[in-house]
């Protein structure tokens, strides 16, 4: 396993908390179960943070009114599933800091109802490709799909945030990526 921006799907973020619930039953202790949840849980805020950190750096600014294209939503590569998908924690909480998101997703053409992030629903996908690049400030990897051209994304957005570290196992440049 790799780290990434968070957890996604159906039973990974969901069933070891099951776990720790029954092993309370018998009094056991499942402290590791419980960490590795928290530092899941806090992924998303970690990759704003660096992506907050990244622009600053860069160009001396910050995320509000910067537009920022996430790429991907899925939970994980090549499909069109977004239980728990970080990405929607992340579109939350980068327009919290005044960012303008917009993702992009060969799988997901719209975001469906969900409980956790209802204001996303209907909230459509954007085409990552050619001169439309150009208008985001920053990209962000959430979800490393094999149809994305990663090459156009280096070329069309001036910074890269990248989870999934698709640039480095592509092996393209990396002066515009910055890891998270």
């Amino acid at each position: 396993f790799y780290p990434g921006p968070g957890l996604g799907g159906h039973c990974i973020p969901i069933d070891p908390f099951y776990l720790t619930w029954k092993a309370r039953e018998f009094e056991i202790a499942t402290r590791f179960i419980e960490l590795a949840g928290e530092v899941n849980t806090a992924m998303p805020r970690y990759v704003v943070e660096r992506t907050a950190q990244a622009l600053d750096l860069r160009f001396g600014k910050g995320l509000r009114g910067t537009r920022v294209l996430l790429l991907g939503v899925a939970y994980k590569k090549n499909v069109n599933d977004v239980r728990e998908s970080p990405a929607l924690k992340l579109i939350e909480l980068l327009s919290a800091r005044g960012a303008l998101v917009d993702f992009a997703d060969p799988h997901v053409p719209a975001i469906g109802p969900s409980r956790e992030h209802a204001r996303l629903t209907g909230q459509r996908a954007v085409i990552a490709q050619g001169p439309a690049l150009g208008d985001y400030a920053v990209a962000i990897v959430v979800t490393d799909h094999d149809a994305f051209d990663y090459a156009a994304i280096l070329d069309g957005v001036p910074l890269v945030i990248d989870t999934r570290n698709a640039f480095a196992r592509r092996g393209l440049p990396m002066e515009k990526v910055v890891k998270a």
